[in-house]
């Protein structure tokens, strides 16, 4: 009987059936998260809900929230622990967790109770830190992440455009209400009456919604960026409905001088101030400047940071407020906003496997770090304040 030859690449071991092979559901390292209370600039936002706690706590991780931590967004200590957070009255226990959630960046003594390799989430405000912040949190070799370089998959600061977005519509709110304290004047015009002009400086995510804010009040609004295509976007998402200009100083004081209200709403980080006092001067006595960025670098000479206690000073008759938490005025959608970005956020690493593997993985992830084990991995930060930087690609690879 002949036998015909039938050519297989396969080797006789590989043709043999295998066994099936059941696909392994990747469960991250689950980690205990603090909730502390915050404790400056009459803080009165938090970073979880009580509905966000529920999720979180069938996921397996364990919650610690300092009692009181939900109050000025009106969430009770009782709703937390409904939820299934543990509840301590010792600001030590939760910030003694692997993951600490904040809105402002920890005190000193805040950050002496934390352990060696905790990964911290929290603003930065870099106007308002100095050299000593950076050194003790390298000190205690803590793991930092800014929300201000948050990044998603887009390309996006995603928590920035968030926050951003209720800064804009809140920023607009509150000028109205200055406004009609300093002279009587509505800003939006009704019958027979102009409405108010209103000046934003920047046309991205916190011009964007302030503009729309202002346009919604029935404000006469005009907005000043650098940058055309900025200026070209917001042009579009308001069909043509206020006029745009790049900064030239003779056109914005022109613009200044008319004015009722002022939004600044441009980062300046390390740069001069594009108000200048002799145009803060030239104002309409009673008008309202808001430096909403005032905690990234002053967008108006005059302005200075404020507080809830005192939200605004007075210049040259013209009512300054810089408030560098300005959304802390509606805390409760505030918390909301930043409580659905931690949830997702989280519930992300869960499936990555942790906050190493992402590390390891995601580009976007590692520049969302400002410090990694206590070494200082941005150079912004590192220039500013005489640090030594480290290159967060040569950290983790």
């Amino acid at each position: 009987m002949s036998t015909t030859n039938i050519f297989t690449p396969f080797t006789e071991e590989e043709l043999m059936p295998q066994e099936e092979k059941l696909e392994v559901i990747k469960k991250g390292k689950q980690f205990s998260i603090g909730i502390p209370k915050e404790t400056c600039l009459n803080e009165r936002r938090t970073c979880i809900t009580p509905d966000a706690v529920q999720v979180l706590v069938e996921h397996g991780h364990e919650l610690i929230i300092e009692a009181g931590a939900g109050e000025g967004s009106f969430f009770t200590d009782l709703q937390y622990s409904e939820s299934g957070a543990k509840i301590t009255n010792d600001p030590k226990e939760a910030f003694g967790q692997d993951l600490i959630l904040k809105i402002n960046p920890p005190t000193e003594e805040e950050i002496d109770y934390m352990k060696p390799n905790t990964y911290l989430v929290s603003a930065l405000q870099i106007n308002l830190r100095d050299k000593a912040y950076f050194l003790k949190l390298a000190e205690r070799k803590i793991n930092a992440i800014a929300f201000e370089f948050i990044v998603d998959e887009y390309k996006q600061l995603a928590l920035v455009r968030l926050v951003g977005e209720i800064a804009g519509t809140v920023s607009i709110l509150y000028a109205s209400e200055l406004l009609a304290l300093s002279n009587g004047l509505m800003l939006g015009g009704i019958t027979g009456v102009r409405p108010a002009e209103v000046v934003i400086l920047g046309a991205g995510i916190v011009g964007e919604f302030a503009t729309k804010a202002a346009i919604g009040l029935g404000a006469s609004v005009r907005v000043f960026d650098n940058s055309l295509s900025k200026l070209r976007r917001l042009h579009t998402l308001v069909d043509s409905r206020v006029p745009t200009s790049i900064i030239d100083p003779k056109e914005l004081s022109k613009a200044l001088r008319r004015a009722d209200v002022v939004i600044g709403a441009l980062p300046r980080l390390n740069m001069t101030p594009i108000v200048t006092e002799e145009m803060v001067a030239k104002m309409k006595k009673g008008s309202v400047i808001i430096d909403i960025t005032i905690d990234n670098g002053k967008v108006i000479e005059t302005s200075e940071l404020t507080t809830m206690e005192d939200p605004y000073i007075i210049k040259h008759g013209v009512i300054h407020c810089g408030l560098p938490n300005l959304t802390s005025r509606m805390p409760r959608t505030t918390t909301k906003a930043i409580s659905n970005f931690f949830l997702s956020y989280i519930l992300n690493y869960d499936e990555e496997g942790g906050f190493e593997n992402m590390l390891i993985r995601k580009n976007e992830m590692k520049q969302s770090l400002y410090m990694y084990k206590g070494r200082h991995t941005k150079k912004v930060i590192c220039d500013r304040f005489g640090l030594t930087y480290h290159d967060i690609n040569l950290l983790i690879f």
